[in-house]
């Protein structure tokens, strides 16, 4: 390793904005072991998989019809 780095070329990361931010959820133990087991099917992690589901229901604005019983 050097000593010492010349970073006075370097630019901001442009992907920045897009990171990931980290959040405590609670689910269901059936609803982790839906998503475990369909990510393993497509060799995803399920994380990623529940991220993928969540972000294709925002951008269709999918919209949660409940109805109480």
């Amino acid at each position: 390793m050097r000593d010492h780095y010349d970073f006075s070329k370097s630019i901001k990361n442009p992907y920045a904005k897009k990171l990931k931010k980290q959040v405590t959820i609670r689910l269901d133990e059936d609803t982790i072991e839906y998503f475990k087991k369909l990510a393993e099917e497509k060799d995803l992690p399920y994380q990623s998989l529940i991220n993928l589901y969540l972000r294709d229901c925002a951008q269709s604005h999918k919209d949660l019809k409940l109805e109480w019983q």
